[in-house]
């Protein structure tokens, strides 16, 4: 995993001795850096934007960019790359969860305290299915469709729509039938 530290990001860009993300402005300046440090990441790869050392985001600075650099993602701008936010306190994720809400987008991510969640708005039934890969860890079609009792072509269309939503990694596994994809937390 790559940790981007947003106030490290922010001091570098801005120069302007907050710690606070506020301002569409900010926001799209921050963004802009950030995809280009993406840009030099290989597929597969895990970026996780650290906000612990960030006081408050605002909604248009959220908006500009959590939501923005999600949407971009799985608009697939950025390759086979995965987005994860880390070090949120209750303030920015009120902000961070409105600006992915009002888009209909999710992305993972972790409190200060540890404890981590989904952020955004995602279907009853995708919740239950990756709530299960956050459990087990990593989970294949067959083993979804035994556990929840589904027919298999469902569990993997569910994983198959995580996956797309970049809120799990898919790689190829070699069991006794041959090569299978397995969808793992990331």
């Amino acid at each position: 995993m790559n940790i981007y530290n947003l106030y490290k990001l922010l001091k570098e860009e801005l120069k302007n001795g907050s710690n606070d993300l506020v301002t569409r402005v900010s926001g799209q300046v921050i963004r802009e850096r950030i995809e280009r440090d993406i840009a030099q990441e290989e597929d597969g790869a895990v970026v996780a934007l650290d906000f612990s050392k960030i006081g408050i985001i605002d909604y248009s600075c959220a908006d500009e960019i959590v939501a923005k650099l999600i949407s971009r993602l799985l608009s697939g701008e950025y390759g086979e790359k995965y987005i994860t936010l880390t070090g949120l306190n209750e303030n920015q994720k009120e902000n961070i969860e409105v600006a992915l809400e009002r888009k209909d987008l999710a992305v993972m991510a972790e409190m200060q305290d540890g404890k981590k969640i989904l952020l955004g708005s995602l279907n009853n039934y995708l919740k239950e299915t990756l709530n299960l890969i956050l459990k087990k860890g990593r989970i294949s079609a067959k083993d979804l469709s035994e556990i929840m009792k589904l027919e298999a072509n469902t569990s993997g269309t569910r994983l198959l729509n995580l996956h797309k939503k970049r809120l799990v990694k898919r790689v190829d596994a070699i069991t006794n039938g041959g090569k299978v994809w397995v969808y793992e937390k990331i």
